[in-house]
């Protein structure tokens, strides 16, 4: 028989449009001869939905887009649907419903055929780390007193598992003592470097322990902070790959499933790791423009590496037409900061604008005198410039509705290497997620792709002298980001055992950094948590971003 997985994007809220996508995949995978579509996680509220789950109207309109799907199914002779959403068990869709207050709410899958819902079952697993909080949102299927769900479709027997259901042994177990010989999976699996390769992994030591083939069926694109990078597949009972749909598109993966379970069908490729994040920050950055009706975008464009990623990821997500880039020299911008920037806008052709900030910079620094009398030029003057800057973006964001990306990076949003109301004012955090570090290997990367330029050539669209010049904020003379921060090198190794593998501080020295190095970056960590909780959303691309991985107090006297 033909199995289809649907690969959608859906959008948090919108149900219908939801409904929608996945109704027309699966009319598309029936046409194709598909006897069965298995649609991801929550594929009819998005993921994750957060505290709209909280809300009586909204499980109740859940409860009945489910059942409308299903009718307006009903003409697909032969096809089953196998379709996540929030359940609550007795619901039919009525807000008036007392019932509420009490009901358990379920992470669920139902299986729709001749127009009515023919079963449901419930996840078991709720995962409650880094991005998750299913455990505030969901209760447990074991507490629904449901038996697993197998379902006979085309001669085989096909069980079902919801996403961390498959990372432990019971569910599955449970389901092919039931009978199941392949395993259904939805999953809503948030991308971050790697993922897509520890995932399979993972679903080909569970395929093994089962004796079953896997069909695995994902989410792709952006919501928020997280991105979904699609890349579904089928496994047979020896774990090996046997179909896999495209990473960061979206697909309809038709898999043909022998009689013994064995399936078969097309292997798209795992791009390498850089094309990962850079699709990742493309999907990103489209999909919350998109889905939040934006026009475009506003980057404040210095000359800067950091600055000349970001526009590169935003017109390659909307196109050139609605990126518009504004360079805001102050006395202490290079010569060369001005070419490069113009340079770089004219490859890209984008809209290119200067906004001198001297007289604004003389203005505050004419009325703040009489205040400062007698104290010395420090870092107050240094913000100044960046929160004029900010001012101005954000002028322009007001007046023509588009959204200001911001620019900073992962290595300064740890270590405050940043201004609060300057740098970091604006909308969405492109690359807050993005040390350093990377930051130079995507901007290599990109320039090795062949891009077509505004001019009609091929080449790279980052000038060279932009990724090789030593990084530095120009905000007074000769300075440097090294002035202030350890080599980026240093910085980044720290901040990863530290921030994203928990180490100590003892254990980071014994692994032979500078005692004072470490000391001195961590203290910068702890210090700076403010303003972290006063940044934009940005792109999560790590396994542990700051956000919703990263939960510390801002008031904490704690230092190891």
């Amino acid at each position: 028989m033909k199995v289809a997985i649907a690969q959608i994007n859906p959008t948090v809220g919108d149900l219908q449009g939801n409904a929608a996508l996945v109704a027309a995949a699966a009319r598309k995978a029936h046409a194709q001869g598909a006897r069965l579509v298995i649609a991801p996680e929550l594929a009819i509220t998005g993921y994750p939905p957060e505290d709209l789950l909280l809300r009586p109207a909204f499980m109740a309109a859940c409860a009945l887009t489910v059942v409308e799907l299903a009718s307006a199914l009903a003409d697909c002779e032969g096809l089953h649907l196998l379709v996540g959403h929030p359940h609550q068990f007795g619901e039919r869709g009525d807000v008036r419903s007392k019932s509420h207050a009490v009901q358990k709410r379920f992470n669920a899958a139902s299986l729709l055929a001749g127009g009515r819902v023919l079963g449901t079952y419930v996840k078991r697993e709720l995962p409650n780390y880094q991005v998750f909080d299913e455990r505030r949102y969901f209760a447990s299927g074991r507490d629904a007193d449901q038996p697993p769900m197998v379902f006979e479709c085309g001669g085989l027997r096909f069980g079902v598992l919801i996403c961390e259901d498959a990372w432990f042994d019971e569910p599955a177990r449970l389901a092919v003592q039931a009978g199941a010989q392949v395993l259904c999976v939805l999953n809503a699996s948030p991308f971050h470097v790697d993922k897509a390769e520890e995932r399979e992994e993972r679903m080909a030591e569970r395929a093994r322990a089962s004796g079953c083939a896997l069909l695995y069926s994902h989410l792709v694109g952006g919501q928020d902070e997280v991105v979904f990078d699609g890349a579904s597949f089928a496994l047979d009972a020896q774990g090996r790959v046997a179909a896999r749909a495209a990473s960061f598109a979206e697909d309809l993966l038709l898999v043909d499933v022998g009689a013994d379970g064995t399936p078969r069908g097309a292997i798209a490729a795992v791009p390498p790791i850089e094309a990962q994040a850079w699709a990742a920050l493309v999907t990103g950055v489209r999909d919350y423009l998109g889905k939040n009706g934006f026009p475009g975008a506003i980057i404040g464009l210095s000359g800067g590496i950091d600055s000349a990623l970001v526009l590169a990821i935003a017109v390659d997500a909307l196109g050139a037409d609605k990126v518009r880039a504004v360079m805001m020299p102050s006395p202490y911008t290079a010569d060369i900061s001005w070419l490069d920037a113009r340079d770089m806008a004219a490859r890209l052709g984008v809209r290119y604008d200067e906004i001198g900030i001297a007289p604004m910079f003389d203005a505050f620094r004419t009325s703040l005198a009489p205040q400062f009398a007698g104290l010395p030029e420090d870092a107050t003057e240094e913000n100044l410039q960046a929160r004029i800057r900010g001012t101005l973006l954000m002028a322009l964001s007001n007046k023509t509705g588009a959204i200001v990306l911001t620019t900073g990076n992962k290595s300064e949003m740890a270590t405050g290497y940043c201004t609060l109301y300057g740098d970091m004012a604006g909308g969405f955090a492109v690359i807050k997620d993005v040390a350093k570090t990377l930051v130079y290997r995507l901007a290599e990367w990109k320039n090795r792709q062949p891009t077509r330029r505004a001019d009609g050539s091929t080449g790279p669209v980052i000038p060279e002298r932009i990724i090789t010049r030593p990084p530095s904020a120009e905000l007074r003379a000769n300075q440097t980001d090294q002035d202030s921060l350890p080599p980026y090198d240093v910085l980044d190794a720290i901040l990863a055992r530290y921030m994203e593998e928990d180490q100590g501080i003892e254990e980071i020295v014994a692994a032979g950094y500078a005692r004072t190095d470490v000391e001195r970056v961590t203290r910068l960590i702890k210090v700076n948590e403010y303003k972290r909780r006063q940044a934009p959303v940005g792109i999560r691309i790590t396994h542990r971003a700051f956000g919703r991985d990263w939960r510390y107090p801002i008031t904490s006297k704690f230092r190891a």
